[in-house]
């Protein structure tokens, strides 16, 4: 497992109604807790930026499927980009898949919002 800590950080360059986050790092229980501030707290699309996300723990996984369903009961969006594939099998494996959109880049996206 690795010791990295997790971050993220808003990209500046979003079109207006439209928040994108670079994460990096595990997304476990001990270090979501700011992260899944922001996420109550925006509206419109956001998008995730997860090249740098090597896992998720359940806990992670829970954080983006309140946020999921919250964003969606509002009407808004919330996508996933560049997912590697240990994150890509466990939306599988927990039938995430079905629910979350994944694009192999912002731009692609950006495209589906």
């Amino acid at each position: 497992m690795s010791s990295r800590e997790f971050t993220f950080e808003l990209l500046p360059e979003a079109n207006p109604g439209e928040h994108v986050y670079r994460l990096s790092g595990p997304l476990l229980l001990n270090n979501l807790f700011a992260f899944q501030a922001v996420l109550r707290t925006e509206s419109g699309t956001t998008i995730l930026d997860m090249a740098d996300v090597p896992y998720i723990d359940s806990a992670g996984l829970g954080v983006l499927t309140n946020s999921y369903v919250a964003h969606q009961k509002h009407g808004h969006k919330l996508l996933f980009v560049a997912a590697n594939e240990r994150v890509v099998e466990l939306f599988k494996l927990t039938n995430l898949d079905k629910l979350f959109e994944v694009f192999p880049t912002v731009e692609s996206a950006r495209q589906s919002a």
